[in-house]
């Protein structure tokens, strides 16, 4: 290992290894690969073997250190839990629940025992109840654990806004806030932007209304046309563009879950917002100008998650 900064990935599948080639082509920070040998077998160990050799002609210097164990983590800036099992045709979010619940509560408790002073970022499904579950294994401040699923749903949302109005993808500035399921994401359409141009002035309603929905439906689209796993090339790129913020202090103003302290009138129940990322986490969280509807909307995701954690075992 080199004297490199440290991000362990923790799960190694199609998600984690598309997260540490995104990562390792940065070239900023080494990255360790940590999963079970009993759940994919020597699987971490071959892609970080991979991943080595493609640095011949990548040109990068990054190191990816496989491990079955929890050694090799320490001293971690950033740690993502992507451990957990992901959806399948015709199964919600919520189906994962206390089955996901108990991986997250293992592998945090794992980390933070090695990386006291990390930032966990929270991938597992289903996402918001994950990040409650992650802060009270972890005991850290809302500032260390974040919620990655805005970033998704931004993505999704904003890939439908190029796709209607034809411009480029660059130039579409919109969020989704809210929780991350397929009922509870808030595209926030009032502040949506085209170049700087409000998204109401070039598109028509329907129009609107039908990229909404097609974004909160986004990733059982994604899953019914792979038939097997769930997405993970739009997961990877949204989330290593956090664990970039965090790891060079670029105080990235992103979309993220976080455990809310009275943004939009909302206590201690985690929810999708604007947070500036840097060093240490989230540096400060806002409440981003939204509608009268949204903000209905983004209450009620809250009440919603408020639910699944009351389901928590």
């Amino acid at each position: 290992m080199s004297d490199r900064k440290k991000v362990t990935i923790v799960g190694a599948g199609m998600t984690g290894g598309a997260m540490a080639q995104r990562l390792v082509e940065k070239d900023y920070c080494d990255v360790v690969l940590q999963d079970e040998p009993s759940i994919v077998e020597t699987m971490h160990h071959g892609k970080a073997l991979d991943l080595a050799q493609a640095a011949a002609w990548a040109r990068y210097d990054s190191q990816v250190i496989p491990t079955d164990t929890w050694e090799a983590t320490a001293g971690s800036e950033v740690v993502v839990l992507t451990a957990g099992a992901p959806r399948k045709p015709g199964m919600t979010r919520e189906d994962l629940l206390n089955s996901n619940a108990a991986i997250v509560r293992e592998k945090v408790e794992n980390a933070v025992k090695h990386s006291p002073d990390a930032v966990l970022i929270v991938f597992a499904n289903p996402m918001d109840a994950m990040v409650h579950v992650a802060l009270k294994a972890s005991g850290f401040p809302r500032e260390r654990v974040i919620g990655q699923g805005g970033m998704l749903d931004s993505a999704r949302y904003r890939t439908f806004v190029s796709r209607e109005t034809g411009a480029s993808i660059k130039d579409v500035a919109g969020y989704v806030l809210g929780g991350h399921t397929d009922t509870t994401m808030v595209p926030i359409v009032s502040t949506t932007t085209v170049g700087g141009i409000p998204l109401t002035s070039l598109l028509p309603k329907d129009k609107i209304d039908a990229l909404v929905e097609r974004t909160m439906k986004g990733g059982a689209e994604v899953l019914g046309l792979l038939k097997s796993g769930s997405a993970y090339q739009a997961p990877a790129a949204a989330t290593i563009e956090m664990v970039g913020a965090i790891v060079l202090d670029q105080r990235r103003m992103l979309p993220c879950s976080i455990l809310m302290k009275g943004e939009y009138g909302l206590q201690d129940i985690v929810c999708g917002t604007i947070v500036k990322l840097g060093t240490g986490g989230v540096q400060q969280a806002y409440e981003a100008p939204v509608s009268a509807d949204e903000l209905s909307k983004i209450k009620a995701a809250a009440e919603a998650t408020k639910e699944l954690v009351g389901l928590l075992t």
